[in-house]
């Protein structure tokens, strides 16, 4: 198989250090949870400047953490990993939400940051992102008119989504002609991961006539395919692989056909936190094409990891001399009832902690009486409620009212949600700055 054109894709510049300095201006009040009540009134960077311990620096319970250690070696991983492998990188923003860690993804690299509605996308240009691959179809008209006074206002704004049906490029067509679009928008057909799967055609042929459709939407280009090989049925090593070759066969055949004509970059682009493993391998047989390839992996999850469903499913486990991932939260919650011997209960619920895929984990408790920190032996988490967490504690369990019970979570997506203001914590307690999110 021919190799691959050489390109080195243009990433996106990371937003400039007075759009990410003013975060640290916001001034800290009671919005935030958990942050210590005497800092009211202080700016985010003020409070930073003082490197509070968070266990002793007046947080309130529950508080969540992110290891600042963990988080930076994740985000040095994943920039090796990519250049390695001769990958592009889009992290997936939803994860986090938060701009200063997409400023450090596109310092180390990225070549823009990936988006899954619109909203995400107005907060990624509010802080100078320059690159944006909205994950998605894009039908609203709202928000079609926004892209395009967008587009219009800074030509080196770089804007790519999803298309997977001819209704849905006629809308956008509609929308973007309205909207006296400047110059066009860049979509690539997505193929859907089998039948069951989420979004995106079906089949090559449902693919081709999107493409036709594009081809004659004179507000749309046709720049390349995407997709995403999680939502393949019954995943396994063989089954992702077979459909990312699929997808490159389908990039092959539309470049055949002459379906890019005007884009300057094949897009190809797969890739979440499961299965960027097999998208490396697969990518790596793209064969030459009549433009440069931008092979673009989207993986989000990375950047905090987490203690149950990523640390089981990451392709790191598969790949072991490639590294390893560490799980950056944890979430302290403070003893505030131990009714009987074996149960007691936390002041953190389902308003705090991520709970729809697995339960948060206990992992270390921290002496409410001398604060001396020992393993969370014995002590299961069987529930949450709203403010409430459930624990089971057997025999010999030490346990009581005042303590503080760290908790490893699981799934990164829904446990940066639940804080708008997450304290970055060093290994000794110290918090050295505060991470702001817009969910």
């Amino acid at each position: 198989m021919a190799a691959e054109r050489p390109t080195t894709p243009t990433a996106s510049p990371a937003p400039t250090a007075s759009l990410t300095a003013g975060l640290a201006e916001e001034r800290v009040d009671h919005r935030f949870k958990a942050i210590p009540p005497d800092a009211e009134g202080l700016t985010v960077g003020a409070l930073a400047a003082e490197r509070r311990n968070l266990f002793t620096g007046g947080f309130t319970t529950p508080v969540l953490a992110l290891s600042a250690e963990s988080v930076e070696h994740n985000l040095a991983l994943l920039e090796t990993y990519a250049e390695r492998h001769g990958l592009a990188f889009a992290p997936h923003g939803k994860t986090s939400m938060a701009p200063q860690l997409f400023a450090d993804q596109l310092e180390r690299g990225a070549w823009g940051i990936t988006a899954a509605v619109p909203h995400q996308a107005r907060v990624y240009r509010a802080y100078g992102i320059g690159h944006v691959f909205l994950a998605n179809e894009l039908v609203d008209p709202v928000a079609l008119r926004w892209l395009a006074g967008e587009m219009s206002a800074d030509p080196a704004f770089r804007f790519i989504c999803y298309v997977d049906s001819v209704r849905g490029v006629e809308l956008m067509e509609e929308a973007l002609s309205a909207a006296a679009a400047t110059r066009p928008v860049d979509v690539v057909v997505e193929l859907g991961a089998g039948e069951g799967a989420r979004t995106g055609a079906r089949t090559e042929a449902d693919c081709a006539a999107v493409a036709d459709a594009v081809a004659t939407a004179g507000s749309l280009r046709l720049v390349g395919v995407a997709g995403y090989e999680g939502e393949v049925p019954d995943a396994d090593p063989e089954r992702v692989r077979a459909w990312l070759r699929r997808l490159v066969a389908l990039a092959a055949a539309f470049d055949a056909e002459k379906r890019f004509t005007g884009a300057e970059e094949i897009v190809i682009s797969a890739g979440g936190s499961a299965w960027f493993d097999a998208v490396a391998d697969v990518f790596a047989e793209i064969p030459e094409l009549s433009a440069p390839v931008i092979k673009l992996l989207r993986s989000g999850a990375y950047v905090s990891h987490d203690d149950g469903h990523y640390k089981h499913l990451t392709p790191f486990n598969r790949v072991p001399e490639e590294g390893a991932l560490e799980p950056a939260f944890r979430l302290w919650a403070q003893v505030v009832s131990r009714p009987t011997g074996e149960q007691a209960f936390l002041n953190a619920g389902k308003r705090d902690a991520a709970y729809d895929l697995d339960l948060p984990e206990a992992q270390v408790v921290r002496s409410g009486r001398d604060g001396s920190v020992r393993p969370a032996t014995g002590i299961t988490v069987t529930g949450l409620s709203d403010q409430h967490t459930w624990v089971r504690t057997e025999a010999g369990a030490e346990l009581e009212v005042g303590d503080w019970v760290g908790m490893g979570l699981s799934h990164p997506c829904t446990s940066f949600d639940k804080w708008q203001l997450i304290p970055l914590v060093e290994a000794d307690g110290t918090v050295s700055d505060y991470i702001r999110t817009f969910f």
